[in-house]
C-alpha cells in the first residue's frame, strides 16, 4: 500500500505531497474552483473530504497534450491555440482522476466526485496559480503535474480541505542551489566546520549549484537539517542541527533524497558515511562497499543502496 498522501488546501491554494512520517516532500501552487468548495453535481465547486486517485491518465503523452473526455485530442497546447478558443477549459498533460471515499459526502448520489469528473490536471501556462478559477477540478502547472504523476500511484489518498495545512512535523523540500544556498550554508558551516573541524575551504564547494539540496525547516521556518544529491546519485553533506538530532530528521532527509534520486530514474544511490553514522545508514538499507578511508581527517565508509525500478503506469480512463 502506498504510504504517501496528497493534501489540498483550498484556503492556501496549495497541494502538498506528504510522506508516511508526515514530512512534506513537495508543495505546489494550484487553482481550485471559482465557485468555492462544494460537492453537489453541476455546482462547479471543488469537493472536500477524503478521496483517492482512481486512475492515472496520460502516461508518456507529450507535455501540453490536450485531453477531452480523458482522451488525447491530438492537439498540443500553445498560446496561439488558446487564443483560438477563449474560455475553453484546458485539461492538459496528465490527469489524476479522483474518487470520493466518504459515502453521502463525496461518494455516490448527487455528490459523487468520480461521476463529477473531478481531476487533478495540468492547465495552460496563461492560467494563474494560487487563485481559485477552475470549474471544480484542481489545476496545476503542466511541469508540476508531470512530477506529481511520476511520484504517486493509483490508489493514493487525497485529502481536500478548506483550511490551511496543519503541519506538526518539520517540512522537507528539495531545492536548487539558488534557493537552498543561503539557507543551508550556515548550518553546514556550523556542523562541519565548527563541530567537526573540517577546513572551511573544503566545505565551500563551487559545484553545489549543480546539485539538488534537501532543506528541513521547523514550524518557525528555521533550517534544522540538510543534505544534497549529485547527478550521479551520490548523497552527501548530511547535517542536522544539534537540538534536532536523534528525532528522526536525518532519516527523513535521507529518504527525501532517495525519493528524488528514484524520481530521476536512478537505479541506486551511494554515499560516504562517517564511521560513527554507519549504523544509521544500515538501518536505511545501505550496504558497505570497499575499505574504510580518511577524508578531511575523518574515517569514512562507502555505502550503496539499490533502488526498485519505478512502476508508474496509466490505469486506464474508465467509462
Amino acid at each position: 500500500m502506498n504510504a504517501m498522501r496528497i493534501h489540498v488546501s483550498i484556503e492556501e491554494q496549495a497541494l502538498r505531497l506528504i510522506a508516511a512520517d508526515g514530512a512534506c516532500i513537495r508543495r505546489y501552487a494550484v487553482s481550485t474552483a471559482l465557485n468555492g468548495p462544494g460537492e453537489i453535481q453541476d455546482s462547479g465547486c471543488t469537493p472536500r473530504g477524503r478521496h483517492r486517485i482512481r486512475a492515472k491518465i496520460g502516461d508518456a503523452a507529450p507535455p501540453g497534450t490536450v485531453f477531452r473526455g480523458r482522451r488525447p485530442t491530438g492537439e498540443i497546447w500553445s498560446a496561439e491555440l488558446a487564443g483560438q478558443s477563449p474560455g475553453r477549459d484546458w485539461i492538459l498533460t496528465r490527469i489524476l482522476w479522483l474518487s470520493g471515499c466518504e459515502l453521502g459526502r463525496n461518494r455516490l448520489g448527487k455528490v459523487d466526485s468520480m461521476r463529477r469528473y473531478i481531476y487533478i490536471h495540468g492547465t495552460g501556462d496563461d492560467q494563474p496559480m494560487g487563485v481559485p478559477l477552475s470549474h471544480g477540478c484542481i489545476r496545476m502547472r503542466s511541469r508540476d503535474v508531470l512530477e506529481l504523476f511520476a511520484l504517486v500511484p493509483a490508489g493514493t489518498r487525497v485529502d481536500i480541505e478548506e483550511g490551511r495545512y496543519a503541519a506538526h512535523m518539520p517540512t522537507i523540500r528539495i531545492l536548487d542551489w539558488t534557493e537552498a544556498g543561503a539557507l543551508v550554508m550556515p548550518l553546514r558551516e556550523e556542523v562541519f566546520v565548527g563541530e567537526q573541524g573540517v577546513p572551511a575551504e573544503l566545505e565551500r564547494d563551487p559545484n553545489d549549484p549543480k546539485y539538488r539540496h534537501a532543506v528541513a525547516t521547523d514550524s518557525d521556518g528555521r533550517v534544522i537539517g540538510t543534505g544534497r544529491l549529485l547527478p550521479n546519485g551520490h548523497i552527501g553533506r548530511m547535517a542536522v542541527t544539534a537540538d534536532w538530532r536523534n528525532r528522526g530528521i536525518g532519516g527523513r532527509i535521507l529518504e527525501a533524497l532517495v525519493a528524488e534520486a528514484q524520481r530521476q530514474g536512478r537505479s541506486d544511490v551511494v554515499l560516504n558515511a562517517q564511521i560513527s553514522a554507519v549504523d544509521f545508514y544500515l538501518r536505511h538499507g545501505f550496504a558497505p562497499e570497499g575499505e574504510v578511508f580518511v577524508e578531511a581527517g575523518i574515517r569514512h565508509q562507502t555505502m550503496r543502496r539499490k533502488l526498485p525500478a519505478a512502476a508508474i503506469s496509466a490505469c486506464g480512463s474508465g467509462a
